[in-house]
């Protein structure tokens, strides 16, 4: 590592913490030249994961775009805050671990609807009506008769 100050190639580490769950780790490091101290972060390079949306546009995965689809049919449920916190947590880590760079928007819904639907049944009712598009009152009338 380049001492920032001098751009001597030579530096000692003096101390490491472990940050943000394990993800991120704080080195600080003494130049062996100048004596000057500084830090360095190092943490894994994750590649973008792209969402394949409906019409076939690609935008990258927004995590508080996912928490917000989710956050709107909860209202005036008993769902907390902590739970949605935790719904998000869980997707995002499920569509990370398929290995995979893109993934359809359809499958992020269908994730989020199974979480949901073991929850709280009004809150997976909202989120379907809008992630399927019920065009009518019948395929509402279907889905309700499924959670019965």
């Amino acid at each position: 590592m380049k001492c920032p100050l001098c751009q001597y190639d030579e530096t000692e580490v003096i101390e490491t913490r472990v940050l943000e769950n394990g993800s991120v780790i704080r080195r600080r490091r003494n130049c062996l030249k100048c004596q000057k101290r500084f830090t360095t972060y190092e943490r894994v390079e994750e590649l973008p994961i792209l969402v394949i949306k409906r019409d076939g546009r690609r935008e990258r995965f927004d995590r508080e775009k996912l928490r917000r689809s989710i956050v709107l049919p909860c209202n005036k449920t008993t769902i907390s805050s902590d739970q949605i916190e935790n719904l998000v947590n869980e997707v995002e880590k499920e569509i990370k671990q398929k290995d995979k760079t893109e993934i359809e928007s359809k499958e992020i819904g269908n994730l989020v609807a199974k979480k949901l639907k073991k929850i709280d049944k009004v809150a997976y009712i909202r989120f379907a009506a809008v992630f399927k598009r019920f065009v009518d009152l019948e395929e509402f009338q279907k889905e309700l008769k499924k959670l019965l």
